[in-house]
């Protein structure tokens, strides 16, 4: 089977599984979501005569403080598109897994996980594609006149920088689960550090070196540091490039025992 056709056989199955249409949910309305309450908050404290209460005036602002939200969505589609795979099927339809199947349809094992990655990026582009221009049209619109101008292109350019993040952090999700052959430990240890506390973030305190990390890299690309806490944080372009290297190395190391190791 060619890459093509394996790409189009992945995006149905994909389709197909309850987990994927959780992950799209939670990557379009949770941010859509934080970014109403967000803009409603800085519309509230202009109109009350204290901007000083909230950390940003801009509709951008309001949008991309919400853009965390959208990577855990990234995360679990990253990392359902793998373990579906290697979930025992229930007993009346034989107790099997679905990775005997696939590679009995498309024996070349590199080729699967490419397509499976292919699958990834272009579901979680789409998403983003659709999350980050509406919070940006809500934020704009809660706001109003009252809101600090936005330069498009700074704006734009921190769109595509968040939806970079997303496909970033969904392929390395994709790559850990291929390690694990689970998606559990993925998923608590991924959506925790995304959401809760971020060890990367925590060790920033420590050291410089942990900006260097793949989550505290990336973050440039699509946030701002309005109350400069963040002065050592890599530049966008620096920060994309590291995190893109990682995310290269952990589907390298997955590559490799995925193709060595039994199903």
């Amino acid at each position: 089977m060619t890459l093509l056709r394996a790409v189009v056989a992945e995006l149905r199955k994909t389709a197909t599984l309850p987990a994927s249409a959780a992950a799209t949910a939670v990557a379009v309305l949770g941010p859509l979501g934080i970014t109403v309450l967000n803009a409603f908050s800085v519309r509230n404290a202009i109109r009350s005569g204290q901007p000083g209460l909230v950390a940003y005036t801009s509709p951008a602002e309001a949008a991309f403080s919400a853009a965390p939200l959208g990577t855990i969505g990234a995360i679990i589609l990253g990392v359902v598109v793998i373990s579906s795979e290697f979930t025992a099927n229930s007993p009346d339809a034989g107790g099997g897994r679905q990775i005997t199947a696939t590679l009995a349809a498309t024996p070349r094992r590199l080729v699967v996980l490419a397509a499976k990655a292919v699958a990834v990026v272009l579901n979680v582009l789409a998403a983003a594609a659709i999350t980050l221009p509406a919070c940006l049209f809500v934020a704009d619109f809660v706001i109003g006149d009252l809101a600090t101008p936005d330069d498009l292109g700074p704006t734009a350019a921190r769109a595509a920088g968040a939806a970079l993040y997303w496909t970033l952090t969904a392929l390395m999700a994709l790559a850990i689960t291929v390690l694990t052959r689970s998606g559990v430990i993925p998923l608590i240890v991924l959506i925790v550090n995304s959401s809760l506390v971020s060890v990367s973030m925590v060790l920033t305190h420590v050291t410089t070196l942990a900006y260097y990390l793949p989550d505290a890299a990336g973050m440039r690309l699509f946030a701002d540091d309005p109350l400069g806490e963040f002065e050592h944080a890599l530049a966008p372009l620096t920060g994309g490039l590291v995190m893109a290297a990682w995310a290269l190395g952990f589907l390298a190391v997955s590559s490799a025992v995925f193709t060595r190791r039994d199903a």
